[in-house]
């Protein structure tokens, strides 16, 4: 385990490894900054700040597109924010935080929830329409799609719960929800997610300063340690796919969650992940 940035992230999180750059991107989510992190060189700098992000999607042109507060939806360039969703009714008082391209270019993205309302999964439509696929939820977060596409995973963190659903690649549409993996009471719960070449589920627990790795099947069958609390989102980067990226959060107020609190972390699993989907929404 090697630390590749400490910029004491408060959520660090987000990881996408963008294949056409060969560059790692991530978020710290209330400080709405987009990092960059290039593995030939070494170099990592902050790339962006806005408003607040709590997801990005790599678009087919290679623009990012960043799902931000309000609903707030827009694509950055490198060099220019263009608005693709100026906001959605009712999420004036929340923010985007986990989203997943789905094969056929529409993106999954889930809210945090609010004192006036839950959380939501939406999915975001090519043509730029976005509609409620999941309602009443505690905090969306971790979404991953098995090898085959018959399924999607989604972890609902105030439920201590990743669900599973049927999930139909041509329409990219959800059935039959059931519960896969439910972790324990111990204060820790699940946050975000990614599945490897072997249709593992790896799984990060936030106050739990551990990753965990789950068959197929939702046994748990690995675990990895981290010196600090809040492990927030694992995903796999690098040429082929061979190194694991970790973001952690809880950089302001490291005595609390441990010296590294806030790093992103380099991992070397032994076991090699697959490409996300790129989103291809019409701008």
């Amino acid at each position: 385990m090697k630390i590749i940035a400490n910029y004491k992230n408060v959520t660090g999180e987000g990881p996408i490894w963008h294949a056409s750059e060969r560059k790692l991107y991530w978020v710290d989510i209330p400080k709405g900054y987009l990092y960059a992190y290039d593995p030939e060189t070494g170099r990592h700098e902050k790339v962006f700040e806005g408003p607040q992000i709590g997801g990005i999607t790599v678009q087919r042109d290679g623009a990012l597109l960043l799902f931000m507060e309000r609903g707030t939806i827009s694509s950055w360039d490198g060099e220019r924010l263009v608005e693709v969703v100026e906001g959605i009714e009712g999420e004036e008082d929340s923010r985007f935080n986990d989203v997943i391209s789905s094969p056929d270019g529409s993106v999954f993205c889930g809210t945090m929830p609010t004192s006036s309302h839950g959380a939501t999964l939406y999915r975001l439509n090519t043509d730029g329409s976005i509609i409620p696929v999941v309602m009443d939820l505690g905090i969306s977060n971790g979404l991953g799609f098995n090898s085959n596409l018959t399924c999607m995973y989604h972890t609902d963190s105030t439920e201590r719960t990743i669900y599973r659903y049927q999930f139909n690649s041509k329409t990219s549409e959800l059935s039959c929800r059931e519960k896969f993996i439910t972790t324990p009471n111990d204060g820790s719960i699940p946050d975000g997610m990614t599945v490897d070449s072997e249709d593992h589920l790896w799984s990060a627990r936030w106050d739990g300063s551990a990753i965990y790795r789950y068959t197929p099947e939702g046994n748990q069958i690995a675990k990895i340690d981290f010196a600090t609390k809040k492990v927030s989102c694992p995903t796999f980067g690098g040429t082929n796919y061979s190194e694991m990226y970790v973001t952690t959060a809880g950089g302001n107020d490291p005595d609390s969650n441990g010296k590294n609190a806030g790093a992103l972390f380099k991992l070397d699993v032994g076991i090699k992940g697959k490409p996300e989907f790129l989103s291809s929404i019409n701008i």
